[in-house]
């Protein structure tokens, strides 16, 4: 979205000068093509209607930034922040899902990383068994961040069987975080979900999930919404 906002408001408004009628048009037009759909702009052209009606003398900066004001805001009330606690003795379980293409494999070891280099020993499984090529990116990554991995122990393993000897692995050798890699899947196709519900119910015969990571390509749009009530629906999605 920071792509498309940044590219959509470059010429909202030119020059400091007072609002007219065009300007709401145009902050309208501009929300639209910035794909935050209709009700999401609806709601933000209320608000900064309100804080703008409240206001003497406005113009076009104080228009920029009350959207600003009103967009920061809207952002501020969702928690980044992720649950890593777990049961003593138990590592704490991050399973990383998506479409294909996205970067799960790649933000998994910038993820991995940034968690080890916090002092956690961290393992990483590779339960994308349907290309051998996602278990070597995967391995290269864990590498490259100094982190454990667990491969299939054949072509086309099962993918929650993986899942499982990753977390069994992670609580006999006493790494405090698991990540788990799946398979891209399109969230359309009812099959490959129900196999990430399938690697949720045999992780959890062990330990709670601690969260479920949706990876999205930034410039997805609207699409991504679709993606992201898809991947809630199946795997629980947290963030």
């Amino acid at each position: 979205m920071a792509w498309s906002l940044s590219k959509a408001f470059k010429n909202l408004f030119e020059g400091a000068r007072q609002v007219e009628s065009q300007d709401w048009e145009s902050l309208e037009d501009t929300l639209l093509q910035a794909d935050f759909g209709p009700r999401v702009t609806d709601e933000v052209i209320e608000a900064v209607h309100a804080i703008a009606d409240a206001s003497a003398n406005l113009d076009t900066d104080d228009l920029r930034r009350i959207l600003g004001e009103v967009l920061e805001e809207r952002l501020d009330a969702f928690d980044p922040t992720l649950s890593l606690a777990s049961e003593p003795g138990k590592p704490a379980v991050v399973l990383v899902v998506g479409v294909n293409g996205v970067g799960k494999t790649t933000t998994i070891g910038k993820f991995a990383k940034f968690i080890a280099t916090r002092g956690k020993r961290v393992l990483v499984g590779a339960a994308d068994t349907f290309r051998a090529a996602a278990v070597d990116q995967l391995a290269t990554w864990a590498e490259r961040a100094g982190v454990d991995i667990v491969k299939p122990q054949h072509d086309g393993q099962d993918p929650a069987a993986v899942a499982f000897q990753t977390v069994e692995r992670a609580v006999a050798d006493g790494h405090e975080i698991v990540i788990i890699d799946t398979a891209g899947r399109l969230h359309t196709k009812s099959g490959l979900m129900d196999e990430l519900a399938k690697i949720k119910r045999v992780v959890e015969k062990i330990v709670p999930i601690s969260e479920v990571l949706l990876v999205l390509d930034a410039t997805t749009g609207q699409n991504g919404l679709n993606q992201a009530q898809a991947f809630l629906e199946q795997a629980g999605v947290t963030g």
